[in-house]
């Protein structure tokens, strides 16, 4: 296992993967991953322009390649909703939703909703759209929803009684409630899922430190120059290529070794680098009685209910 790549990637001909984000970094890995063994792979991204580039890239590197843009903009419910009609209308199943598109550290902003903008994007708009293709995720047989958290989990915590940041806003503290959120949100629709006994599982991954497009971002719009520096420096010391950081949720998505509510990432320098591996230790991160009130805090801001899984009963993972 702690050499799984790319190249243990099994025949995925048939199936149907959808990568929110998709268009660069992590996503773009994942995309490019799938499609080159066959499968037929949605790639979401806000920017049209972006998403075609990406898409034509990837197939001058796999030319037989089966991808389709589809524009997604996570900062809008609304957005959220035409999207997974569309997404419903065409297609008749979904094996592999990786929820991985987000926003980090940047300064304080909100959607079209008026969510702050990291929250509702990296966890809200994943909620929503989680739960409005959850149908034909339920419909198709062993599928799996794996959502990306981050190591920068470990820098917030979930603020019930402020989710929107408007008390109080730090950037990385929001980046890592909205993370904490990922994973609360993983684990907890992973118990929901149990309790139907459904074949969909539900599994979290993280990327360590990956070299990404959103630490140039978060420094430019937060007007740091000396973030960019400690990036460029301490990236070139403990990060990673994209391209490895995406395989913690590729293995995820794919391993015969998941069964649902794991946390996987890098197993190498302090969860930093190197290949996949199941955190055995993760689950002590589930706070069960947080995730609850999370969820239900998630269905009236968004209105999205998950009404295929009303009828579970109260058990554990």
């Amino acid at each position: 296992m702690s050499q799984w790549t790319t190249n243990d990637i099994p025949d995925l001909r048939g199936k149907v993967a959808l990568v929110t984000g998709g268009n660069s970094g992590l996503g773009r890995e994942t995309v490019q991953a799938l499609a080159a063994r066959g499968a037929h792979v949605i790639l979401a991204a806000r920017n049209p322009e972006r998403g075609e580039k990406a898409r034509e890239e990837i197939l001058q590197s796999v030319p037989d390649a089966s991808i389709k843009f589809m524009q997604l903009d996570l900062a809008s419910q609304a957005a959220i909703r035409e999207f997974a009609a569309s997404f419903l209308e065409a297609h008749q199943r979904l094996d592999l939703l990786f929820n991985n598109a987000g926003v980090m550290a940047i300064p304080r902003r909100e959607t079209r909703d008026g969510f702050e903008m990291q929250f509702g994007t990296n966890h809200l708009g994943h909620f929503a759209l989680t739960g409005l293709l959850l149908p034909l995720l339920l419909a198709t047989p062993k599928s799996r929803i794996v959502t990306t958290s981050s190591m920068a989990r470990a820098m917030g915590r979930v603020n019930l009684a402020d989710l929107q940041g408007q008390k109080g806003y730090t950037r990385w503290s929001a980046y890592g409630q909205s993370k904490r959120a990922n994973l609360l949100f993983a684990f907890e629709l992973q118990r929901r899922l149990a309790a139907t006994g459904t074949e969909t599982i539900s599994v979290a991954a993280h990327p360590g430190y990956a070299h990404t497009n959103l630490q140039s971002t978060s420094a430019t719009l937060s007007n740091s120059n000396l973030e960019l520096w400690f990036y460029e420096k301490f990236g070139a010391f403990v990060g990673q290529p994209a391209a490895m950081g995406a395989l913690p949720q590729l293995y995820a998505g794919l391993s015969p070794n998941i069964h649902g509510g794991e946390l996987v990432g890098p197993g190498g320098f302090s969860g930093m680098r190197g290949h996949p591996r199941v955190e055995t230790k993760a689950q002590r991160e589930y706070d069960h009685p947080t995730a609850e009130r999370l969820w239900d805090a998630s269905v009236e801001l968004t209105g999205v209910d998950y009404a295929q899984l009303k009828q579970s009963q109260s058990t554990s993972v």
